[in-house]
């Protein structure tokens, strides 16, 4: 089992071009179901979630390929990666 606090301490690879993402801020969790949707990365330019264009890598579960014990490796095409994300972190847009 891990925890989220663990979680958050990964750093997040692009197995695809080797680009490094950055650290997981926070997790989409489908509660009804209880699982994990995505993982959500502070996009380029971000400090601790501030100070950005409002971009954010939101990559779904499934393009999750391996958790290791200090970085996850992700599969994202570069067309999917950045998706932009409201204020209230609630809504997306494509």
């Amino acid at each position: 089992m891990v925890k989220i606090s663990d979680f958050q301490t990964k750093e997040v690879v692009n197995i695809l071009d080797g680009k490094r993402l950055g650290t997981i801020s926070d997790l989409e969790i489908d509660l009804r179901h209880g699982r994990v949707e995505a993982i959500v990365v502070p996009g380029p330019g971000k400090f601790l979630g501030f100070f950005s264009s409002g971009n954010d890598y939101v990559i779904p579960w499934r393009n999750i390929v391996k958790i290791g014990k200090d970085v996850v490796l992700v599969r994202m095409e570069e067309a999917l990666k950045v998706e932009a994300r409201t204020s209230g972190g609630d809504e997306y847009r494509e």
